[in-house]
């Protein structure tokens, strides 16, 4: 073994020791090339600090991804926003600032079943763990199955503080199945403990002016409501389903044949939430 092969292995050793893993699988071809094109010292050291400093953010996007647990990872970048007119794309350009999480306000996605509410909510999710943001994707029914087990084995109080942690907490799929009133009041716990303390993203298939229906009870709608409306962005999208259309292109569906999915009817003799700012916002 040459004293040069010796040198540049105890400086590998030594990079493995300092975390700076990046550098010490790169470092011989670094050289390599910095000696080609005779680099200043100076020029050397920021170029691989450079490297070292975007493998680490690599490295942290890809753990906050896995940790938020996305169903699947599709980027805003792959939204068909020419399929969906009714979405302003300036609007989900700003949301990708993730301006929204640092300020603590909500956003509600709301429109029918496939028209892209949960790619847009994992979108932003993808947004947000690449800026940094501890973020947490589940569905309606998860986070109440999870509420419920944890108020039975008496750490609800444990729970709600775990979910208070994340920057952003995306809830998908708000409407799709009822809610009895202990559920509701668990989802109200959550929504009050997170109140001006970390961002909601929330997609539902169900108009805000029925959510004293979906959470059976129209008191705890209008205070749900009411926390995360105080401080949001509503992107009401009205078009036709991603699902239904690729069955059109394949011949499995004629225009003449509806191409929305059913939502769940009100009950007869409910009324909706009275909060003002609902019935306005949601028009």
């Amino acid at each position: 073994m040459s004293a040069l092969t010796a040198q540049l292995e105890r400086i590998q050793d030594q990079l493995q020791r300092l975390r700076l893993i990046r550098l010490a699988e790169e470092l011989p071809a670094l050289l390599q090339e910095a000696s080609k094109k005779d680099l200043p010292y100076s020029d050397f050291l920021e170029d691989v600090l450079s490297r070292e400093i975007a493998a680490k953010h690599e490295r942290h996007t890809a753990m906050k991804t896995t940790m938020a647990r996305f169903p699947f990872q599709k980027t805003l970048d792959s939204f068909d926003f020419k399929f969906q007119p009714s979405i302003d794309p300036k609007v989900i350009k700003e949301l990708a600032t993730c301006r929204f999480i640092a300020d603590t306000d909500n956003v509600l996605l709301l429109g029918p079943p496939g028209v892209g509410k949960t790619h847009l909510a994992v979108g932003l999710g993808l947004k947000a763990c690449a800026l940094g943001y501890r973020t947490a994707f589940t569905t309606a029914a998860g986070l109440i199955a999870t509420l419920t087990r944890a108020l039975n084995e008496g750490r609800l109080e444990e729970k709600l503080k775990l979910l208070v942690q994340p920057k952003l907490l995306i809830i998908d799929e708000i409407g799709y199945l009822p809610i009895d009133r202990m559920a509701a009041n668990l989802f109200f716990q959550l929504v009050s403990r997170r109140y001006e303390k970390g961002a909601i993203l929330i997609t539902s298939n169900q108009s805000l002016t029925v959510w004293g229906e979906v959470f059976g009870d129209r008191v705890i709608a209008t205070a749900i409501l009411d926390r995360l409306l105080h401080h949001s962005t509503i992107v009401n999208i009205k078009g036709e389903s991603y699902r239904l259309k690729e069955k059109r292109k394949a011949g499995l569906l004629t225009r003449s044949e509806p191409f929305t999915d059913p939502v769940i009817p009100a009950p007869e003799g409910r009324n909706a939430p009275t909060l003002e700012s609902a019935l306005e916002v949601d028009r």
